[in-house]
């Protein structure tokens, strides 16, 4: 086969730095990869006040554009 040994010596680099995940657990697998579950609920908990906030701030400004 005609391939370029520079391809090679990256394929063998990239085995090498990933061979270890294939015969991880599944529980290693979940830990290393995405992001952290508790944060996501910090911040769709963060995000779900600052909406609630706006909307409330948008009624009351809705309203004393409406009485004017």
């Amino acid at each position: 086969f005609e391939v370029d040994s520079h391809q090679i010596t990256q394929w063998k680099s990239k085995h090498q730095e990933r061979a270890s995940a294939v015969f991880a657990t599944a529980a290693e697998r979940s830990e290393s990869a995405g992001p952290d579950v508790k944060e996501l609920h910090a911040k769709i908990g963060q995000l779900a006040m600052e909406n609630d906030f706006l909307a409330t701030a948008l009624g009351r400004i809705g309203d004393a554009s409406a009485k004017r």
